[in-house]
């Protein structure tokens, strides 16, 4: 993409050359301060000059780029010498090369596969012998566009009730430095205005004291003069509960501990108590003292005041007395737990006793599922007795009948002679006339 068309180009060469031949002296000119072209193009950057005196032996022409550090020089970008050598920066090497016109004063640079980094200042200069004087270079500013690359979104800070968070929008790559805004919309997917605390600079999207209503989708739009690209990223803010979770476990702590200690001061008294109790069941140590004490001189104990021995006294019957209230105490509690204990025992022999009836249910449940088996046994015994008996009697009658039938074969084959007409089987022979008749025998 040009900004200058080679037409308005010439007219402004035509002007400069008409303008500067009368001047007497050196006029180096770029037509324009500026040119944008994208990235990838294959770009010409137009240089102009115009000698004092023409013709000229020798010439040259140098190109410079800003090294984009004020502290450093300028980079050589290319040297050209009339006499036909031409350096050319190893930065540079297959990409940089001149158009010339020597005679009408072009050398204009040309630049393949313009990138990212050529978006900065180039100059030409042109150095002739005893041509010293005047404008002998010009600057020029090449502006490379480059689309917005996908914008990255991202939430900064803690989406609960209550906080400040910052919604980030980014594109790694943009010339011109792409613009960024925000669109916001609720949970309904409806267009909302921004709150009034709410700020946008740069891409960053401030909210602050976020809650319920602040939930919904944020859309973000990177954009230059070139296209643009957009984001998308959904806000749900959520109650503190991990405040809530901490606040809970401290609190929790604090009763323990306080329980814990409780039970320490119980536990230290309860001792205190059982000490001071034994001390009064053994009597006071003076006393033990005095009644181990042996005897002086004549076997008597040494004399003490009558009244410190009554107070002592006094004082050992009230302990006595004391403690025996507290034995009595003791001995109701132990009384009523005998009673408990008493019920205790009542219920549970209750609980026997009803287990001793489900035993004995449960005993007559199995006597009679034992004789509903033992029928069921006898039945079917009953009936393979009858099965069997059933098939021997079939078995008998088949018998009979194969009987039956070969009687009836016997006696057709006796028939079959007399049937077919056969010759007559001959008759056994008859008696001879001389035997004597056969006598029965008489009893």
């Amino acid at each position: 993409m040009r900004a200058v068309s080679e037409r308005t180009r010439w007219t402004v060469y035509t002007g400069w050359s008409s303008t500067m031949q009368g001047a007497g002296a050196m006029q180096v000119s770029i037509p324009l301060p500026e040119y944008e072209y994208a990235r990838g193009d294959n770009i010409t950057l137009p240089c102009k000059f115009v000698p004092m005196k023409s013709p000229n032996p020798l010439i040259i022409v140098i190109w410079t780029v800003d090294a984009g550090d004020p502290s450093e020089p300028e980079i050589m970008l290319l040297t050209y010498y009339s006499t036909g050598d031409t350096d050319v920066n190893t930065l540079y090497e297959g990409r940089a090369s001149l158009d010339l016109d020597l005679p009408n004063g072009k050398v204009d640079l040309k630049l393949n596969r313009i990138t990212l980094q050529d978006n900065t200042m180039f100059s030409c200069r042109v150095q002739i012998p005893k041509d010293d004087k005047g404008t002998l270079s010009d600057s020029v500013r090449l502006v490379v566009l480059v689309a917005p690359s996908q914008p990255v979104c991202k939430i900064q800070g803690t989406a609960e009730y209550g906080e400040n968070i910052n919604l980030t929008c980014l594109s790694e790559e943009g010339s011109p430095t792409p613009a960024y805004t925000w669109e916001q919309r609720d949970v309904r997917n409806t267009p909302r205005p921004p709150a009034p605390r709410t700020t946008d600079r740069g891409g960053i999207l401030s909210l602050y004291n976020v809650s319920i209503e602040t939930s919904g989708y944020f859309t973000c739009t990177s954009k230059n003069k070139i296209r643009s690209a957009s984001c998308n990223i959904t806000l749900t803010v959520l109650p503190p509960s991990m405040k809530l979770g901490a606040t809970a476990g401290f609190i929790g702590g604090g009763v323990a501990l306080l329980l814990l200690l409780g039970i320490v001061i119980c536990c230290c008294c309860y001792h205190k108590k059982k000490k001071k109790d034994e001390e009064y069941a053994m009597g006071s140590p003076e006393e033990v003292v005095l009644d181990e004490k042996e005897p002086i001189g004549n076997g008597k104990r040494d004399r003490r005041d009558d009244r410190d021995e009554e107070e002592r006294s006094e004082a050992g019957t009230a302990r006595r007395s004391d403690y025996d209230d507290r034995r009595i105490d003791k001995d109701d509690r132990h009384s009523d737990y005998t009673a408990r204990r008493t019920d205790y025992d009542d219920r549970r022999s209750d609980y026997d006793d009803r287990r001793s009836d489900y035993d004995d249910r449960r005993s007559d449940y199995s006597d009679r599922r034992d004789r509903y088996e033992d029928d069921r046994r006898n039945d079917h015994r009953a009936d393979r007795h009858r099965d069997d008996d059933r098939m021997d009697r079939r078995r008998d009658d088949d018998r009979v009948d194969r009987r039956r039938d070969d009687y009836r074969n016997e006696d057709d084959r006796y028939d079959e002679p007399y049937n077919n007409a056969e010759p007559a089987r001959p008759k056994p022979p008859s008696l001879p006339s001389n035997k004597p008749p056969r006598v029965k025998n008489v009893d």
